[in-house]
């Protein structure tokens, strides 16, 4: 990119106003984002199932999210070379032949796939890429790390500004007349005769996508293909989110992430299912706090 730079300066020889403008032409590209050298794993599609709480051995209540993985499996590896982009496209869920787009009914039949409900593309790094076919699980996540959620909102309908921003709204007497819950003056009088893009006034609120950064894995149950987060995740339940190492926290010092993923076997999995059916041991549970909270009161 080149960008025109003027530069005023004091010129000899005596011209009327004792100055001149230069023109010159500069190189300037703009400075890159400094990227994190932490390798990338892949995420995963899950069904928010809803929320429950839970109580720590301090006695200390967590809200908890649970989200179902079901069936997710990869689909597709895209590469730099071929594809732009290194990345891996993973498919939860089972839909009917008649939903699918004979180019999607082709790359499953390509791999012998059965058929995906819903898809996504996770960047990843090219030591982390899985064999087409791979099933993810609840193991890809290990307690005490922390993930970022992405779905998309419940949609409330078009609200006014007082639920949709916050607004304080008017007066309730003193000769306000049905007016009590209007937004008010715009601001776009004489001058500058408009109102500014993005200025904060009633619509469609809700419907739209949202991430929220750095949940706590706080435990997961391997024999349901449950993960349990602690905090809020966008979304109604029963909707599809995407769940994928947190970027701003993306090593946890203890933790040890599996890479590229858990690769158990399927008589692995099963053997493990039978076995926390028997003994009843269904949680992967995180370590408690070493401290008791109710000391930091006194």
């Amino acid at each position: 990119m080149w960008v025109l730079r003027t530069q005023r300066c004091a010129v000899q020889g005596g011209l009327a106003n004792g100055s001149l403008v230069q023109k010159r032409f500069v190189s300037w590209a703009p400075k890159k984002p400094a990227q994190s050298s932490f390798p990338r794993r892949t995420g995963v599609i899950a069904m928010k199932a809803g929320m429950i709480p839970a109580w720590d051995k301090w006695g200390v209540r967590h809200s908890l999210t649970v989200l179902a993985i079901e069936n997710v499996q990869v689909t597709q590896v895209k590469t730099k070379k071929e594809d732009v982009v290194d990345a891996l496209v993973v498919g939860s869920g089972l839909a009917k032949p008649s939903r699918l787009s004979w180019s999607q009914k082709g790359q499953f039949a390509k791999y012998d796939l059965p058929y995906k409900r819903h898809l996504a593309q996770f960047s990843v790094s090219p030591e982390n890429f899985l064999p087409v076919g791979t099933r993810i699980t609840a193991k890809h996540f290990v307690p005490g790390q922390y993930v970022d959620v992405q779905g998309t909102t419940i949609g409330k309908g078009f609200a006014g500004g007082m639920k949709r921003h916050g607004f304080k709204g008017q007066g309730a007497s003193h000769g306000n007349s049905k007016a009590h819950r209007i937004v008010g003056g715009m601001g776009g009088s004489q001058d500058p005769g408009r109102i500014f893009k993005g200025k904060k006034m009633p619509g469609r609120m809700g419907n739209t996508k949202m991430t929220v950064q750095n949940l706590l894995v706080y435990q997961i149950d391997a024999s349901r293909d449950l993960v349990f987060v602690k905090g809020h995740v966008p979304g109604k339940r029963g909707s599809m989110v995407r769940i994928r190492d947190a970027k701003k926290k993306p090593h946890v010092e203890g933790i040890e992430l599996p890479f590229p993923t858990d690769l158990s076997t399927e008589e692995e999995l099963l053997a493990e299912k039978e076995r926390a059916e028997t003994t009843g041991e269904r949680y992967l549970v995180m370590e408690a706090p070493s401290q008791n909270p109710l000391e930091t009161l006194t």
